[in-house]
């Protein structure tokens, strides 16, 4: 599918990221898949997916476009999001329709232009540049990424002090802004108002992950809110 058409698809709509700890009761790839129809049914326009396993699941039940990751931790670097090209290839040939890469200003293991220049060429599809800054932001669409995600906000060194700010609309503004390719808001948004406002200030879609589908961590808080109001003789 053409690039232009992808993203027209995603305009404007919600992409769930399905992805869970392959330790948990949800990181396996029939659960992750059956997560994705549902979100799909629910209206979802795009899921977002860890792992090739996972990615070749979820696009044996879904036909919209899916956002490949693949996540690694590499000895001395620390990009862990698709940080090299074989990475990238195998999501790709699982099924993905778009390759998110991490394109902060970070040590890295291939140089970020090179990555971006042998995705389009060889493997044929957009990237997806996740960053934390609007600098890295702007360097990410000038070295040729088709769309640049707020992924990274509050999870670089740099950028931790926004982590506690929830999601960062203001980037999401700033990006939209300066650059010319798509901006995606993804990162700590924990509400349909605040996907709302992400397009109101621009983003062309937004990705919601922990909010939708991470059942254990959302069960967490309303059990932690509840006991919030009961004293402890009276828990049952």
């Amino acid at each position: 599918m053409k690039a232009d058409m992808l993203l027209q698809q995603i305009k404007g709509g919600l992409v769930v990221s399905c992805q869970a700890p392959e330790s948990t009761p949800l990181g396996q790839p029939v659960v992750l898949a059956a997560m994705a129809e549902a979100a799909v049914r629910g209206g979802a326009v795009g899921i977002r997916a860890n792992l090739p396993q996972n990615i070749r699941a979820i696009r044996e039940l879904v036909q919209v476009p899916i956002i490949g990751i693949y996540k690694q931790v590499l000895p001395d670097y620390p990009v862990y999001i698709t940080p090299i090209f074989e990475h990238a290839r195998a999501v790709v040939e699982a099924g993905a329709d778009i390759v998110a890469i991490d394109a902060t200003a970070r040590e890295r293991p291939e140089p970020l232009p090179e990555l971006i220049r042998r995705i389009h060429e060889q493997l044929g599809v957009p990237v997806m540049a996740d960053i934390s800054t609007l600098e890295e932001g702007i360097a990410a669409a000038e070295m040729g990424a088709d769309l640049v995600a707020t992924t990274m906000s509050g999870y670089t060194a740099y950028t931790q002090h926004r982590r506690a700010l929830g999601a960062d609309i203001a980037l999401v503004a700033q990006l939209a802004q300066r650059v010319s390719v798509p901006v995606i808001c993804e990162g700590r948004i924990s509400s349909p108002e605040d996907a709302r406002l992400a397009l109101e200030a621009g983003a062309w879609a937004v990705v919601v992950g922990t909010a939708i589908t991470a059942i254990d961590q959302v069960t967490a808080r309303f059990v932690q809110r509840m006991y919030q109001q009961v004293s402890l003789n009276d828990r049952p």
